[in-house]
């Protein structure tokens, strides 16, 4: 049964969630990093992207960075987007590097680095690891061959430079930023922020702003010069010019732009340039210069719009630069614009079409697209590094461009936008983890500047996206308050007893129970289903939805009973509406199932999964992704139903499946690994699980990151794999590396903290440090009284650890007289199944 019409998850995969745990941390040792015989020298990494026609020293701010290099510090170049920051940095590498080596001044090394996110910047540094035959460094473990980059770059003699171009976000600084304390290298940082760490450190921040008046007037002339049109230039007007445009790079490069593609003279664009200041007061007044660059700015801008209508033969550069102009400024796929939902808008929204009959319009192309995506970077108004990297606008000049846009079409562009974001959205966001992000910041952006476009008169399934995105990142914190603000604007707009209000809300309940606020999201859930029933019905679809997902709610709170009586409930109804063989009621029956065997009814669930399974095999055939769950499940069944060889058996089948039709890569797959890897340890197989639980690992930790939730279950996993070979101190040092992780990612409260301080109070145990077994225990029970109540099964478990944590505190002071409380303990789960 779905979750609302926003996400979906199913009771299966409230089931994948269950206790499976990790650890973290690089184990490894590895060789000095010494490079290899077979290096090729120098070593370049990266573009350094080419100077721009017509490109400015800075000499002030290179004077700057050159004395911060003599004294070995490293430089952050700092300023608003259009200043030229990556051309700076483009120049002073490229002059680092093409020094001759004869001089014993060049570079040996040269990474140059879009810093957008750390996964780029451990990629990078991965590569130069593998030009440099760093031993231990393979394209298996690209964290670990960073690693080792970095640890070369502080102990080597050669001559290096590291640039991190664009950095977002300062908070790897501290993780990724090679050491140049040696003195024969350099690291060079370009970004739009000022942050106080971006100063620390030995770092010198330098702040990079407009073009004095001599560098705006040498580079019209040059620019101009340059393109074969110095006759253009006029050294007086040029003053005058660079004075209107307020000495700001971005405007000088449009106007030069506007002279060389219409030949006009200087007099004649700033008679323009004037003409269209006056007349455009109204429209761009100077309260609205958040940035800063006065209205002569957007004119200069506005003009070079009419110049791209008379170069533009597609007649698709304006409107393509309406909707761009609605994205993301740091970046927005290209691709957005060729999807058949962009194609459609464009091919009712050229200007020399609007008035023929729909019928008639001609379709258009993809080439046409390009050409006029083309067009708008002759004129400078976008900036794209191939015709396949992201399109970015300058925020001043996004911001002109909307607001030529006549406000009867913003509602339809906004919501094209957003059908064109959706349609690039990938179907698994850890495959895809950059496009992912770059989806939400412009989906968040769009929805910004066009409240309410995209709420009315339905909200846009773009909305909800955001959502489960976070949550597959593992943003939990952040996806809890996006759906808050989410259920606010629909109250809002839509009101109360919305449909799609009563929507947000239950996405606000997932998001709840996925962050470990279990009691938040039972208490949200249960409103939710009440409002539902009220307005649609006790037998609406959205109703049975919210019914299942309040079962699923009383299983992560520990009501057992209420779980099951609600699913009983549910398949009932789900049988009487849609029939026995509906998918959702398919699904509900499977969840039954699942809440059969937290009941203790084991027989009765694996009753109702092997019927579940033979259901799906006659309905959707032997390798539908929905048949592979229920096969897996069915596995996970025989696990409970003690019949071991029978879950081994066909968990590897299941598994062989997943990998010969999802991919190795897959969610599903790797779950199904973990759980063979559980079947091998309930084997005995103790070696077999160990192994299967350290490629577990190392999937998650390349897929999805080192802290996402699911890489600290296997990390977790794999500490209780240790612990079962005897491993004493891997899995102490293992589970207090994951205590410590949970802490810091889910707050100390979060149910997966309280299983991983319990797992480590039993390695406490296991290990001989009785006292600490007893103190950990004692807090362990504590919260679980508190956070859980009770009478849950995981208090329970806590209650019976810290009595054989007690047992076991006595027989040390006093042998004769320990209990056997011990034997009745419930242990610890050495890998719960996904």
């Amino acid at each position: 049964m779905v979750e609302g019409s926003g996400r979906r998850r199913t009771g299966q995969q409230a089931r994948a969630q269950g206790d499976v745990t990790q650890v973290a941390g690089d184990m490894h040792v590895y060789p000095p990093p010494v490079p290899g015989p077979l290096v090729r020298w120098p070593v370049w990494v990266g573009n350094v992207p080419r100077l721009a026609a017509a490109f400015q020293p800075r000499t002030a701010v290179r004077d700057q960075a050159g004395e911060a290099r003599r004294e070995g510090r490293d430089v952050v170049l700092s300023g608003a987007g259009g200043v030229g920051k990556s051309q700076l940095a483009a120049s002073l590498a490229r002059q680092l590097r093409d020094q001759e080596h004869s001089t014993g001044a060049g570079l040996d090394v040269l990474v140059w680095v879009r810093a957008t996110s750390p996964d780029q910047i451990i990629t990078a540094y991965a590569e130069a690891a593998g030009q440099l035959r760093l031993a231990g460094a393979g394209p298996e473990d690209e964290g670990g061959a960073a690693r080792l980059f970095m640890r070369w770059l502080a102990a080597t003699r050669q001559r290096w430079l590291v640039v991190l171009d664009d950095l977002t976000d300062p908070a790897p600084l501290e993780g990724w930023w090679p050491d140049s304390g040696a003195g024969n290298g350099w690291v060079m940082a370009t970004t739009r922020r000022e942050d106080a760490q971006l100063s620390g450190q030995g770092r010198t921040l330098i702040r990079l702003g407009l073009y004095t008046r001599d560098e705006a007037v040498a580079y019209l002339r040059r620019r101009l010069t340059d393109a074969g049109h110095g006759h253009l230039h006029d050294p007086g007007p040029a003053g005058e010019l660079a004075d209107e445009l307020g000495d700001l790079p971005l405007a000088l490069g449009h106007a030069a732009a506007y002279l060389i593609n219409t030949r006009r003279t200087m007099p004649d664009y700033l008679s323009l340039l004037r003409d269209a200041s006056s007349r455009l007061g109204d429209l761009l007044p100077p309260s609205a210069d958040t940035e800063g660059y006065g209205r002569p700015v957007t004119a200069s801008l506005l003009i070079s719009l009419d110049a791209v209508d008379q170069a533009d033969t597609t007649h698709l550069a304006r409107p393509l630069l309406h909707l761009a102009s609605l994205m993301d400024p740091l970046g927005h796929p290209a691709s957005a614009w060729t999807t058949p939902s962009a194609l459609g808008y464009l091919r009712t929204a050229r200007p020399s079409q609007r008035r023929r009959l729909r019928r008639n319009h001609p379709a258009v192309t993809e080439d046409e697209v390009r050409s006029a995506l083309e067009c708008l970077r002759t004129y400078a108004l976008i900036t794209q590094d191939t015709a396949t990297a992201p399109i970015r606008l300058h925020a001043l000049t996004a911001r002109a461009v909307r607001e030529t846009i006549p406000s009867g079409m913003l509602p339809a562009m906004a919501r094209t936008a957003a059908d064109a974001i959706l349609s690039l959205w990938p179907r698994h966001d850890h495959e895809e983890r950059e496009l992912a992000a770059s989806l939400r910041a412009n989906t968040v952006h769009l929805d910004v500047l066009t409240r309410p476009a995209l709420w009315q008169p339905q909200t846009h399934a773009c909305i909800y996206r955001v959502s489960g995105s976070l949550t597959d990142a593992g943003l939990y914190q952040q996806a809890i308050a996006y759906d808050e603000r989410t259920a606010r604007h629909s109250n809002d707009i839509h009101g109360p007893d919305h449909p799609d209000t009563l929507s947000a809300r239950n996405n606000l309940a997932v998001s709840y129970g996925d962050a470990g606020r279990v009691q938040d999201a039972l208490n949200l859930r249960e409103r939710v289903l009440a409002d539902y029933e009220r307005i649609l019905g006790d037998d609406d679809p959205a109703t049975l939805d919210a019914r299942h997902n309040l079962a699923v709610s009383y299983r992560d709170a520990g009501r057992v009973q209420d779980a099951l009586n609600l699913s009983e409930r549910v398949l009932a109804d789900l049988e009487r509406i849609l029939g026995d063989d509906h998918p959702a009621t398919l699904r509900a029956r499977n969840n039954l199932a699942n809440s059969y065997s937290d009941a203790g009814r084991v027989q009765e669930a694996l009753n109702l999964s092997e019927r579940v399974l033979a259901d799906l095999e006659r309905i959707l055939g032997d390798d539908h992704p929905n048949t592979l769950d229920a096969r897996h499940n069915l596995a996970v069944s025989y696990s409970d139903a003690g019949r071991v060889q029978d879950a081994l058996d066909l968990g590897e089948r299941v598994l062989a499946d997943l990998e010969r039709i999802l991919g190795d890569d897959h969610p599903a797959t790797l779950r199904a690994r973990n759980n063979l890897a559980n079947s091998y340890g309930d084997a005995g197989r103790v070696e077999d699980a160990l192994n299967l639980r350290e490629r577990v690992l190392a999937d998650l930790e390349r897929i999805l990151g080192d802290d996402h939730p699911a890489t600290l279950r296997a990390r977790n996993n794999l500490a209780n794999s240790y612990s079962d070979a005897g491993r004493v101190e891997d899995a102490l040092d293992l589970s207090e590396r994951v205590l410590a992780d949970y802490e810091r990612i889910l707050g100390d409260d979060h149910p997966d903290t309280l299983t991983a301080r319990n797992n480590l109070a039993n390695s406490y145990g296991d290990a001989g440090r009785v006292e600490d077994a007893l103190d950990l225990s004692e807090r362990v029970l504590a919260d679980r009284e508190r956070i859980l109540g009770d009478d849950h099964p995981d208090t329970l478990t806590a209650r019976n650890n810290l009595a054989r944590a007690r047992d076991a505190a006595a027989a040390v002071q006093q042998p004769d007289t320990a209990t056997s409380a011990v034997d009745t303990e419930i242990q610890r789960p050495s890998g719960a199944p996904e």
